[in-house]
């Protein structure tokens, strides 16, 4: 009985502790980009300086510029452009896509993702974990939602003839972006052509080659 209750009160000081990491303990923390002290965010701005324009953003209809090889911008809008936004657990982009661009896969380690069509045609996917590696792919048309899992792999592409635009929420500040290709091909020091090669069963002299053009 005593050894239930001690199992009981420490499972009840973990929720307690596993809140308290997740509950604002004060109504805001205006990110201070120029603050010295932080605590897993930007340090707080002084209550008395903050304004109304720190919990707002003017640019979410500026459409990204798609010259580049994917064909996709994304323009983010987090605590870093929105200082109210910090300790919120929130951030969003904005992403363009030319006909046919994409947003190349890509994790993001610290989030759960829900992804908007505003306008256009748009194939979407992520692949679960191992052993499954299970595909989940749909495309989505203008007003249709979906949810990319926590840290999984993910992408989208434009399969439409004309531009594209989504918007994405995040339920975190700072979800970070871990891209797949670019973490194998572009990382400084290099990764060994020898592992990257194995990995994806290419030769090695392609991934080389791929490597010297980064």
């Amino acid at each position: 009985m005593a050894s239930n209750m001690l199992l009981a009160g420490v499972l009840a000081l973990c929720f307690s502790v596993a809140l308290a990491s997740i509950v604002p303990v004060q109504d805001f923390c205006v990110g201070d980009p120029n603050g010295q002290a932080s605590a897993n965010g930007l340090a707080c701005k002084d209550p008395k300086s903050v304004t109304p324009d720190d919990f707002s953003f003017s640019g979410l209809d500026k459409p990204g510029n798609t010259s580049n090889p994917s064909g996709s911008k994304v323009t983010s809008f987090n605590a870093n452009q929105i200082p109210g936004l910090n300790s919120q657990g929130l951030s969003m982009v904005r992403v363009d896509y030319a006909p046919y661009g994409f947003n190349p896969p890509h994790t993001h380690p610290r989030a759960s993702e829900i992804f908007a069509v505003l306008e256009g045609t748009i194939e979407v996917g992520f692949v679960s974990g191992v052993p499954e590696l299970r595909h989940f792919k749909k495309v989505l048309n203008k007003g249709d939602i979906f949810i990319f899992p926590f840290g999984l792999i993910h992408y989208q592409k434009n399969v439409g003839k004309g531009n594209a635009v989504a918007i994405a929420a995040f339920n975190n500040q700072s979800p970070g972006m871990i891209p797949l290709a670019g973490t194998m091909y572009q990382s400084q020091p290099d990764i060994g052509d020898d592992i990257v090669a194995r990995s994806f069963q290419l030769d090695q002299g392609f991934v080389k080659n791929i490597q010297a053009k980064q």
